[in-house]
């Protein structure tokens, strides 16, 4: 995967959220802010 420059868009992406359904990043366009989480865990 390549790297995201520092001051454009993101690629559009798609996840699972925490019951399983698949979100990605265009569901959002428009929204003024967004956050994403990514939880790698602890050992």
């Amino acid at each position: 995967m390549s790297r995201v420059k520092v001051n454009s868009r993101a690629p559009d992406f798609a996840l699972k959220d925490l019951h399983g359904n698949e979100v990605s990043l265009s569901d959002y366009a428009g929204k003024k802010n967004v956050l994403v989480v990514l939880n790698r865990g602890f050992t």
